[in-house]
């Protein structure tokens, strides 16, 4: 198993994976660098070395290096069959990967040269398991560029280790404000297009990627959205009783929230929801040939108007996320159903 000691331990029932020496099969192919609880500060990710193990640091950018991590990844847990479904759950959907049968579960602190997340609401597990009776590989929190450095690379490498490790398919989540008029706390809005603002002013996650493995590097995203899971999305919307809109999702850097003023461009602009994430990942997931379907859980509502303004907070937005977290995963496991 690539040099690897692996320790298998059970908690309720749980598979959780843990490399109890350094990941020589990694380390052959990577730079290694410190031990001895030292920290280094690679591509804006602050990382730990615990227990005296080397750690070995991915450039995100090498092409070889994604491959191996996800050949250090696959030997970290023992997988049923290769996950065809990949699912990112957004803040405050973490709950869908506790709902996997016959789990095991990978933080992200044992993965080497994997980001870390530092937004609450993210949990920082890799899990696998069975949903639906389908086997698929669940991000139990996702990597915002502004915790990164606006490193996109870095931030969409799990994405691509989807794509090696099986996945044909990506159901992508997040929790946005509503712009648009007929929205309310809790609603779900299918994403049917998007507006990428870090990608428009230069921050792609396609830049800098000179390796023809990769992908086309003039990908289109015209389609970015699976029409035909859109479609069946709204058909068990409505056999569930779940209010769901279709619209236009924008992404900005963040981390702050958007002014009225910015509410009020957005608008203009044909929008329907704000937020911060989701775009970049999709933009390499059909650079991989990933079809996609994604969609927002409306936790706050914008506002235009700088003399009534409201103060938004990560804490409200956590709060109606946990309030309709239940809705949201069933929509989730039917829709994995039926794929």
């Amino acid at each position: 198993m690539s040099g690897e000691n692996l320790i298998m331990s059970s908690v309720n029932g749980v598979s959780s994976i843990r490399p109890e020496i350094a990941l020589n099969g990694l380390a052959n192919g990577l730079k290694s660098n410190g031990i001895n609880g030292h920290h280094e500060h690679t591509n804006g990710v602050d990382h730990k070395h615990a227990n005296g193990h080397k750690h070995a640091t991915v450039d995100p950018r090498n092409y070889d290096d994604i491959i191996r991590l996800a050949e250090v990844i696959r030997n970290m847990v023992d997988l049923k069959e290769s996950p065809t479904i990949g699912v990112i759950c957004g803040s405050g959907l973490g709950d869908l990967a506790d709902l996997l049968v016959d789990k095991q579960v990978v933080p992200y602190t044992k993965i080497p040269g994997f980001p870390q997340t530092s937004v609450v609401g993210h949990k920082g597990n890799l899990v696998f398991g069975y949903l639906s009776g389908k086997y698929v590989m669940c991000l139990q929190g996702r990597f915002h560029p502004y915790e990164h450095d606006m490193d996109l690379v870095l931030c969409t490498m799990p994405v691509r280790i989807m794509h090696h490790l099986g996945v044909k398919t990506m159901i992508v989540s997040n929790a946005a404000g509503g712009i648009n008029h007929k929205f309310n706390y809790g609603d779900l809005m299918i994403i049917k297009d998007h507006v990428f603002m870090p990608g428009l002013v230069g921050f792609s996650p396609l830049v800098g990627l000179n390796d023809p493995r990769f992908g086309a590097r003039f990908v289109s995203v015209h389609d970015a959205y699976d029409k035909q899971l859109r479609n069946m999305a709204r058909r068990i919307a409505d056999e569930e009783d779940i209010r769901a809109h279709e619209g236009i999702y924008v992404m900005s850097g963040g981390p702050q929230y958007e002014s009225p003023a910015e509410v009020k461009l957005y608008k203009v602009l044909g929008a329907d929801a704000l937020g911060m994430s989701t775009c970049h990942e999709v933009t390499v997931a059909r650079q991989c040939g990933i079809r996609v379907f994604g969609f927002s859980l409306i936790t706050n509502i914008g506002n235009d108007d700088a003399d009534t303004s409201v103060e938004v907070s990560h804490e409200e937005v956590l709060e109606t996320a946990k309030e309709a977290s239940v809705r949201a995963c069933r929509f989730v496991s039917r829709i994995v159903e039926n794929l």
